[in-house]
């Protein structure tokens, strides 16, 4: 089993096959404008920037669901990230990334790899490094700023 077999809304409101990704390297990261780690949106649009034509795809996921931090509409954050950050990977609409209510994909991931103590998501900007055969490679903590995963991402790619 791999992350091909779900889909997820894009902040535009299309429902989009993460098949679609098949083959790429990407990175997943459940996100927030209003969260002490919120300027890592820039370290984020620094690395697909620069390795998004080695089939690599950062993927951002919002979520509402630690402390308020993602209180805006799909329109709000997209203007925000764009406006702030220059975000230009796909983002896709506000989602529960832990507990009953969580996005299918979020409980597959946090099923593949586990965190700190437990495999449970405990905040914002969690990253999850994705292989080309929809396998997690590795999951980061949400202090772990986008720049020191830089070797793995390389390493993924050559792979």
């Amino acid at each position: 089993m791999s992350i091909y077999r779900f889909s997820a809304e894009t902040i535009t409101g299309e429902e989009k096959s993460l098949q679609d990704y098949q083959g790429k390297v990407l990175l997943i990261v459940n996100t927030a404008s209003k969260c002490g780690f919120t300027p890592q949106f820039e370290g984020l649009q620094h690395l697909y920037e620069k390795y998004k034509d080695s089939d690599f795809k950062i993927l951002g996921f919002p979520s509402n669901q630690f402390m308020n931090q993602e209180p805006g509409s799909e329109e709000d954050i997209q203007e925000f990230c764009k406006v702030n950050y220059g975000v230009t990977f796909p983002m896709f609409s506000k989602i529960n990334v832990r507990g009953k209510q969580a996005h299918p994909l979020f409980s597959y991931l946090q099923k593949q790899s586990s965190g700190l103590f437990s495999n449970q998501i405990k905040w914002n900007f969690t990253k999850f490094l994705i292989g080309r055969d929809g396998l997690v490679i590795n999951r980061y903590a949400p202090k772990t700023k986008p720049e020191t995963i830089e070797a793995d991402i390389q390493k993924a790619i050559q792979q």
